[in-house]
């Protein structure tokens, strides 16, 4: 069965049109963006299939490539463009600090790691690089590991401090757990990093944690 074969009240686009995006199942969303089924295999029903194998939409959206394309009805084609529709939203958050805005709360900063950093399967460890206005300079990941962790090198960390001539740092990564509690070694971390940066007048303002659908600040926390 195709999308145009359903009642005129439960195709997902029409549903979508007369009630809004927000009223749609994570199935018809997924059906929407899939526009076909296969074999077999009507669109709706593949939709409802794949939630629940990948665990839900964020389990498919962060796939591998390989896990992606194993799946039938699936492939690269479809796999480039839910990475492009991922970029297509972190790019949409990111709008305010690329268009060099101070960071003005906590809360600013949540939003933007989350959007960067909250659907990697793999840990990777980053910076925001700031001025001495708090605007952002320069975002960028530093380290990348596997889901046990990263190894951050200080001095590696200066010298890309140096280079963007920052005035503070908010360093940040993320569990891929979806735990977002910081552990005793990102506590340890983050005080020689800060240590570090502060020979050469760079100050460190945070550390994020970023978990799935949480971020943890060890400034908030007092662990710093």
């Amino acid at each position: 069965m195709s999308n145009s074969d359903w009642p005129t009240d439960e195709r997902p686009r029409e549903r979508l049109l007369a009630h809004g995006a927000n009223s749609l199942s994570d199935a018809e969303l997924l059906a929407i963006f899939l526009r076909t089924g296969t074999a077999g295999m009507p669109v709706m029903a593949l939709a409802r299939h794949l939630t629940e194998a990948f665990g839900g939409l964020r389990g498919l959206m962060t796939a591998s490539r390989r896990q992606f394309c194993d799946v039938k009805g699936l492939g690269t084609a479809k796999y480039a463009q839910v990475q492009a529709a991922m970029e297509m939203a972190r790019r949409v958050m990111d709008e305010p600090l690329r268009q060099g805005d101070p960071l003005r709360s906590p809360e600013d900063t949540r939003r933007f790691l989350c959007s960067r950093l909250g659907t990697y399967p793999h840990e990777v460890f980053s910076g925001l690089f700031l001025d001495n206005r708090h605007r952002v300079i320069r975002y960028q990941e530093l380290f990348r590991g596997t889901i046990d962790g990263a190894a951050v090198y200080p001095r590696e960390v200066v010298r890309q401090a140096l280079e963007f001539n920052a005035a503070a740092v908010i360093f940040a990564h993320n569990h891929p757990s979806g735990v977002a509690e910081p552990s005793q070694s990102d506590i340890s971390l983050t005080r020689r990093l800060k240590e570090a940066l502060g020979l050469v007048d760079i100050r460190v303002l945070d550390h994020m944690v970023v978990g799935h659908g949480e971020v943890i600040s060890l400034a908030e926390r007092g662990l710093m």
